[in-house]
């Protein structure tokens, strides 16, 4: 489908075959075949509809993926239709649960497409892939794009939300969803449909899956949350009509995608450590993983803001100790810090990827980090675990350590040498 409006929606619920792409593709083929779809049509497939779940089979199978890709960019195209699921993908090494779109010819990238935000941990899903990072919606013209989520990931409302804010009209859900939570499933993308005022095309798994019944109930829901058509338990495939007026009129009543509003006061991510213990108390006891690093960031710079963005991949919530002016003083000399505590701490603030700072006067951050118990202990690549404040504590307590390199060589000192180099002369 070349850069041309989207006329229908449909889904295709199939099962799937553990490991077998070639039986997989077939049916695929067959259930194309039956449904005859309009020119234009978007067709979503079920997660991972190629291999199933197979983990230790899937670094081998994912070899095969771009050859698969390249037999469904041809199916799709005979049919000027674009297929849509996911499926395991290799990207530089790494192991991807992939939406990705067949059928786009003029975007020329077979494997464009969006990553699963959220892996399922209790299937351990986590332990085999990796998660993705701000979806961004596939174009399909200048003023068409389309969202993406991967089962689990319709359970995080703001995985839906990014992208509709960012002009998708419509979701496209690939899932293996088990019948045992099919009401959970339903409710969940009426909601999504709802909150971004979207159409929503979601292609579930049918049949058994290592024991288990798969829920099927693939589902197209209209921006209203109507749905419109709902497939049963048994393999199926369908397509609509998309009638964008539906979407047109709840938008002009009430917009609820266009807003956004920054409604974060940043400065009060700066706490006292009294207050911290109580918040890192309530994100514990909710399950998440609690993140320390430290350091003094005088002048920030695109390697402190790279370094705390992977810090904070490495958890839920990510605490920056911030060594006050005086600590500072003593570490580095009178000269130091060029800017004060304050304006140090209200600018790291203003970065997504802290959640909380907290400034501490002692030369190291063993206080600190004794009294917050964190999951996860930071610090940079070029320290060794042994020598690392903390580290053993952290451990003790089964927590981890890890090492990241700073990629980018910059450091406050080389900023200061030059600023003082281009005075001088």
């Amino acid at each position: 489908m070349s850069k041309q409006t989207i006329s229908n929606l449909g889904f295709m619920q199939i099962p799937v075959v553990a490991g077998d792409i070639q039986n997989n593709f077939e049916q695929v083929k067959i259930a194309l075949a039956k449904l005859a779809p309009e020119p234009g049509s978007l067709i979503a497939l079920p997660e991972m509809w190629a291999t199933g779940f197979v983990y230790e089979q899937l670094d081998t199978l994912s070899d095969e993926i771009p050859d698969l890709l390249r037999e469904l960019e041809v199916l799709a195209q005979s049919y000027k239709v674009v297929l849509a699921g996911s499926l395991p993908v290799k990207d530089n090494g790494l192991l991807l649960n992939k939406l990705v779109f067949s059928g786009l010819e003029d975007e020329g990238d077979q494997t464009q497409g969006i990553i699963k935000q959220q892996l399922f941990s209790f299937w351990k899903e986590d332990h085999w892939f990796h998660a993705g990072n701000r979806p961004t919606p596939v174009s399909f013209s200048d003023e068409e794009q389309v969202g993406g989520l991967v089962c689990y990931d319709i359970r995080f409302p703001e995985t839906a939300r990014l992208q509709c804010c960012q002009g998708a009209e419509i979701l496209l859900v690939s899932a293996e969803w088990p019948l045992a939570r099919v009401e959970h499933w339903r409710i969940l993308l009426q909601a999504r449909a709802i909150e971004n005022q979207a159409f929503v095309v979601a292609a579930n798994m049918c049949g058994e899956w290592s024991g288990m019944q798969m829920g099927g109930h693939s589902l197209i829901i209209a921006p209203d949350g109507k749905i419109l058509v709902e497939a049963g338990e048994e393999q199926e495939s369908v397509s609509v009509a998309l009638d964008k007026s539906i979407q047109k009129e709840v938008r002009q009543r009430f917009n609820t995608v266009a807003p956004s509003p920054w409604a974060v006061e940043d400065g009060e991510k700066v706490v006292s450590l009294e207050h911290l213990v109580k918040i890192v108390s309530n994100r514990k006891r909710i399950g998440q993983k609690v993140v320390f690093t430290n350091g003094c960031f005088d002048i920030l710079h695109a390697g402190h803001v790279d370094y705390l963005q992977k810090a904070r991949r490495q958890g839920d919530f990510l605490i920056l100790g911030l060594n006050d002016d005086q600590s500072i003083r003593s570490i580095k000399g009178e000269k130091r810090p060029v800017n004060k505590e304050d304006d140090r701490a209200r600018v790291l603030a203003a970065l997504g990827c802290v959640d909380a700072i907290v400034l501490f006067g002692e030369d190291t951050p063993l206080a600190l980090i004794t009294a917050l118990c964190p999951d996860v202990l930071v610090k940079g690549a070029d320290w060794e675990e042994d020598e690392i404040v903390g580290a053993k504590e952290v451990k003790a307590e089964g927590g981890r350590v890890e090492r990241i390199p700073f990629v980018n060589k910059m450091s406050t000192t080389d900023i200061i040498e030059s600023i003082v180099s281009v005075g001088g002369g």
